[in-house]
């Protein structure tokens, strides 16, 4: 009890020191190099334990390598890491903030932070800056240590409260790529899709699993804890280089496919540009931006940090930001060895998270926090080994069980493209939104004319979720939704669309739990399940291609519940080589919630495939015996071409008295009977009409003579037709599933502001367009 209330005294003590304005040992005296007295007041340089300030008008070249660990760095002013030297500082606190005085709170300065200096300029911490990164064969590493006495759940680390936060190492081509030719056991050498002539000898890579490990309730791939499943990713140093070919520092371990749709990945975790903590094993930093801070991260190293279990103390964070900080974002980061995400964005809306490699986090990666997140986009990022976690304390969504998805969101209206997502622990992704007696989903949101106003969040659709990977995590690849039917969904005309998704390597490839749904290409491989538990309701299915899939390929409504709660469509559904025993290939559901409700299949095909229990019929393991309100199935030229031909259960013959119903030997399952109907068309049963704008972010402003290039990403719905700039037509230079990349040269505006504002090809003009100055550097 005695040891409990001097605890609480300190923990208290401690929280007061960092409330209290902090009393600097050596301050700025002039702009100049920090090695030279001459910078300083009385010719004091910086010590081991000091308070040091930059002050407001100065900027200091960080130009030493140094392990003396400052106790707090306040930049009021300007601090810009060296470009021609390696440096090294260790601190305490880094705390980017206008003003001549600050506090050692490594957190919380959202509210108090006061505001920036007239004429827009703002205090920054510059390492490297998007026109002009830390160049090869220079490294910059910023060390995190914890301090004696201090508050070890808000320190270490690097707040952006209102100031300019830049990190930019050397640019990479790729970060990770695909694996061209399969590797295995005993290999020394793998090779890539493309060459990497920016990953360098003594690089860190991991090169991901091809292992299917299966559920494993209560198990996961951390090690050290109760339960370790055996992870099949592996780390590797580089030792030679050769084009696409690289030569590893030991042999691999397993198996790493290379070929057709299972292909494995390998990513560069090494950045010449690090942030990292001294501690791993103790007391580990993180980092923040704020309300009104603006840069941006590109290629750089976050290494060893986040706090374990304590909310909002991640690797990188985007902080209550909203849009203040348009078009920034993380580009081509590592972040591992996380003990809590990789990139958190939290309440914070137009962003761009591209390139990025995530490696080990407890908890969720990839992580969007509290539902009113809106117009992000998360581009061609892997995230590997996400390790479930406990749910951290006063989280926003108290439902969220983090247990451990590559990406977890909860607001539909951001664009997910082009991301692989492999070995974690539950998710490679899950969009989770849930009514409960202590969150209501009705939120305060910012439509498209820039509006506020209440929305019931389960109601948004996806903005883009489309061609995104999964494979070998540990449950599902792929769910969306709530347990609760029916609570997550569209309408005919805003449906819920994903495209070309692909998943191999799973237990449950799919799992959609919401109504007006449309999944508009798939490709499975090695599955046990491949559509799960759908919650039939208005569902359309496009173009699936099954193979080897060996349980349930297309599972019954709500699995065991066998019930649908509305229409759905199957066109062009293949099934390659799943042979199964007990369950049918297509396992159709008994009954409805309601009369008159049908399930239509158009263009199925089979390639050896075969199952004891025929292509069609009820059930498969536990189920209803009910068989009211039946639903009633039509295939269509199937198994004749130019036929109709129903299917009922045998259990509906007596409610169904009309028609010849029979056994179809090897295509109905011992329960289902078939037979001809004439004149049923297959139906459409979504409308889909896009009246979304698009979204523009204007990513940089880069001078070169007189003019400015202004480039930036547009991202919609549907497809960007075109982007202008102060009314100037931008050059398209890249498009992928309705994200375009953009570019254009202006004379230099007279107030130095540009506008971006994109149409898409459905006639949508963008309200909120993005204005960005000079000044205002990403």
């Amino acid at each position: 009890m005695k040891w409990t209330v001097f605890a609480c005294l300190l923990l208290f003590a401690t929280a007061l020191s960092a409330a209290e304005p902090v009393t600097f040992n050596a301050r700025s005296a002039n702009s100049g190099n920090w090695s030279d007295v001459g910078t300083w007041e009385a010719g004091r340089k910086p010590q081991a334990g000091d308070f040091v300030q930059i002050r407001s008008g100065h900027t200091v070249e960080y130009d030493v390598h140094s392990g003396d660990a400052l106790r707090m760095l306040h930049v009021a002013g300007n601090l810009r890491f060296s470009r021609t030297k390696s440096t090294l500082l260790d601190v305490g606190l880094i705390k980017i903030e206008p003003g001549t005085t600050t506090t050692e709170d490594g957190f919380d300065c959202h509210d108090d932070a006061p505001a920036a200096l007239p004429g827009g300029v703002k205090p920054a911490l510059e390492i490297g800056s998007r026109e002009s990164p830390i160049p090869a064969g220079i490294k910059a590493t910023i060390r995190l240590r914890h301090h004696k006495g201090t508050n070890a759940e808000t320190l270490p680390a690097i707040i952006a409260c209102g100031g300019r936060f830049d990190v930019h190492g050397e640019p990479m081509a790729r970060t990770w790529l695909k694996l061209a030719k399969p590797a295995g056991p005993g290999d020394t050498r793998i090779t890539l899709e493309s060459a990497v002539p920016d990953w360098r000898v003594g690089d860190r890579i991991i090169v991901t699993t091809g292992d299917l490990k299966g559920p494993d309730a209560g198990g996961g791939f951390r090690q050290g804890l109760g339960r370790p499943k055996k992870p099949g990713t592996e780390e590797c140093l580089i030792k030679a280089v050769d084009g696409a070919v690289l030569t590893l520092d030991r042999a691999l371990k397993f198996v790493h496919h290379g070929q057709g749709l299972m292909r494995c990945e390998a990513a560069n975790l090494s950045r010449n540009v690090v942030i990292e903590s001294a501690e791993p094993g103790g007391v580990r930093g993180h980092t923040m931006y704020h309300r009104d801070s603006i840069g941006g991260i590109s290629y750089a190293e976050f290494r060893h940090l986040g706090k374990d279990g304590v909310l909002g103390k991640y690797p990188i964070h985007f902080h209550l930001v909203r849009d203040t900080m348009r078009g920034s974002g993380v580009i081509g980061a590592s972040i591992w060895d996380s003990h809590n995400r990789w990139v958190t964005i939290h309440g914070t809306d137009h962003l761009i998270v591209r390139d990025c490699v995530g490696y080990q986090s407890r908890g969720h990666g990839y992580f969007l926090e509290d539902a009113t997140e809106q117009w992000n986009l998360l581009d061609r990022n892997l995230a590997v080994q996400a390790f479930g976690s406990a749910p951290l304390p006063k989280q926003v969504l108290s439902y969220d069980p983090n247990d451990g998805a590559g990406f977890w969101w909860a607001n539909g209206r951001n664009t997910l493209t082009r991301n692989v997502s492999c070995e974690n622990d539950r998710y490679g992704y899950h969009f989770q939104i849930v009514k409960t007696s202590v969150f209501d989903p009705v939120m305060q949101l910012r439509g498209p004319d820039g509006k506020s106003a209440g929305q019931d969040v389960r109601a948004v659709p996806f903005l883009r979720f489309e061609d995104n990977e999964s494979h070998g995590n540990g449950l599902f690849g792929f769910r969306f939704g709530d347990e609760v039917h029916g609570s997550v969904g569209g309408t005919p005309q805003h449906p819920f669309v994903v495209r070309n998704l692909r998943s191999w390597q799973e237990h449950y490839a799919v799992r959609p739990n919401v109504r007006c749904f449309m999944l508009d290409g798939l490709k499975v491989r090695n599955a046990a399940y491949g559509i799960y538990h759908p919650d039939y309701d208005l569902h359309v299915y496009r173009d699936i291609e099954l193979d080897n899939v060996t349980a349930e390929p297309i599972n019954g409504g709500h699995d065991d519940d066998s019930l649908a709660d509305g229409d759905f469509t199957y066109e062009r559904l293949t099934f390659r080589n799943c042979r199964l025993g007990r369950d049918p290939l297509v396992q159709l559901t008994h009954r409805a919630a309601k009369p008159g409700l049908s399930g239509h299949f158009r263009g199925i095909v089979v390639i050896n495939s075969v199952s004891n229990d025929g292509v069609v019929n009820f059930g498969g393991g536990p189920r209803t015996n009910r068989v009211d309100n039946p639903v009633r199935y039509y295939f269509h030229d199937w198994p004749a071409a130019g036929e109709v031909t129903r299917v009922i259960s045998e259990r509906s013959l007596d409610i169904e008295s009309r028609g010849d119903f029979r056994i179809i030997d090897g295509w109905t399952g011992g329960e289902a009977r078939a037979g001809i109907a004439a004149g049923v068309v297959f139906p459409q049963l979504l409308h889909l009409s896009d009246n979304l704008p698009p979204a523009t972010l204007i990513t940089q402003v880069r001078t070169e003579d007189n003019r400015r290039i202004v480039s930036g990403v547009s991202h919609d719905n549907g497809e960007i037709a075109t982007v202008s700039v102060n009314g100037q037509p931008a050059t398209i230079t890249a498009r992928h599933a309705g994200v375009a990349d953009w570019t254009i040269t202006l004379e230099a505006s007279n107030d130095r502001a540009y506008v971006g504002r994109s149409v898409d090809r459905a006639g949508n003009v963008e309200h909120t367009t993005h204005q960005r100055f000079e000044s205002d550097r990403r």
